[in-house]
């Protein structure tokens, strides 16, 4: 077969396939040595005293979401609960079945759906690992400046709303 014949030499494209990837590699290599070192000398390793851990905002009041479809924020600490395959604290007081005697919000109902858009009578492998999206809330400021702007503040007037 024609595949397989190996005995025919290199084509004019292949050769100037190989051409041009040998010129690159040459070439990288030429350009690698020019470019200066960015980090400079190296520094001595030295020990740098840490930020104090933030406090944990433990008053269990429900903040309001800064987006629309925002995971709620927990409002109380979780330090040290567990959650792993096996055990998920959080579902001991946020499963359906816990909520009216622990008064915690039940999780929403999306927790229970497979990505298939199946309904489960259990959480979702999905959704078990609450922290993947929940966090709890710390005092500290934030990191980067924000400047986002809700469309209510911006004199934006809902439907029905005269001018």
């Amino acid at each position: 077969m024609r595949s397989q014949d190996r005995s025919r030499g290199l084509t004019r494209g292949q050769l100037g396939a190989a051409a041009l990837l040998a010129t690159c590699l040459i070439g990288g290599g030429v350009v690698a040595q020019s470019v200066p070192q960015l980090s400079g000398p190296p520094q001595q390793m030295e020990s740098v005293p840490a930020n104090p851990l933030p406090k944990w905002n433990v008053d269990d009041v429900r903040k309001m979401r800064a987006y629309p479809d925002q995971p709620p924020i927990i409002p109380h600490s979780i330090e040290g609960y567990q959650l792993s395959v096996n055990t998920n604290r959080c579902l001991s007081c946020h499963k359906r079945e816990f909520t009216e005697g622990s008064g915690a919000p039940m999780i929403s109902v999306t927790h229970y759906i497979t990505r298939e858009g199946q309904m489960l009578a259990d959480v979702s492998p999905r959704r078990y690992f609450c922290t993947a999206c929940h966090v709890p809330q710390a005092q500290t400021n934030p990191l980067v400046g924000n400047t986002f702007r809700d469309m209510s503040d911006m004199g934006v007037k809902l439907m029905g709303e005269e001018h």
